[in-house]
């Protein structure tokens, strides 16, 4: 059994296609109950309405999860703004936080001690924002920075542990939904960000990564495997073809 958080749109949906796919019986965990309820019946998987940053919620969903739970995707999160830290909205910057970071550790403690006992995995969807920082980018990266010390410091500290632990960490992803909700629904803004881009990687594209990491025999662990499209040879390094 596999649980996916976030799994309403983009990545998450994605991912849970694929894992039921390759098998796995999935627990489509998010906030948009009308999305996950018509994916978990398309997929023939559950639907559980989660909040990472509600600690009912979050109990809720280990309870739903049961004993049999042996993958853990953390996908829910996000990137609000772009604003500079002089023009900083911090309650922004504090939504961050409590979802990439905070809700995360919250989902991934309630989940831990099952899997533990399945011999299981945690796979967690961060982004190459944590790799450093670029203007406008400070509260996302910082987040998502944290988010990547916790994959880091989980496996030092369970190292003797039956337990996988691993990060999925995109470049450029064009979703439907990811840019236009950093930028509060403007459509214009959103779709500036991928202009010229050829070929900007899908969200299937990481799902297929996070599916090939899960499928490694119980002896590999996948410490981090950093994803772009090849138009992206760095953060701060893309080609975007001429305006026609």
């Amino acid at each position: 059994m596999a649980v996916v958080t976030g799994a309403s749109s983009g990545i998450g949906a994605a991912t849970a296609r694929r894992l039921a796919a390759d098998g796995y019986g999935v627990i489509c965990a998010a906030r948009r109950l009308d999305r996950i309820v018509a994916l978990a019946r398309e997929i023939d998987g559950v639907a559980v309405r989660c909040d990472v940053t509600d600690p009912a919620d979050v109990a809720e969903l280990a309870d739903r999860a049961g004993t049999e739970v042996s993958l853990l995707i953390n996908n829910a999160g996000g990137a609000l703004g772009l604003e500079s830290v002089a023009e900083a909205d911090l309650d922004a910057w504090q939504r961050m936080y409590a979802t990439n970071v905070l809700g995360t550790a919250a989902v991934t403690k309630a989940l831990l001690p099952t899997l533990i006992d399945n011999a299981g995995q945690v796979i967690f969807v961060t982004s190459v924002a944590a790799d450093g920082g670029y203007e406008g980018g400070a509260g996302y990266c910082g987040a998502k920075a944290a988010e990547r010390s916790l994959v880091e410091t989980m496996r030092l500290e369970l190292f003797d542990r039956p337990i996988r632990i691993a990060e999925v960490s995109p470049g450029m992803v064009h979703t439907e939904e990811f840019s236009l909700t950093r930028f509060g629904g403007d459509q214009q803004r959103a779709d500036a960000v991928y202009a010229g881009v050829p070929d900007p990687l899908t969200a299937d594209d990481i799902a297929d990564c996070i599916a090939w990491v899960a499928a490694r025999p119980g002896h590999v662990n996948i410490d981090r495997m950093t994803v772009r499209p090849r138009a992206q040879a760095a953060q701060h390094k893309v080609f975007r073809e001429p305006a026609r």
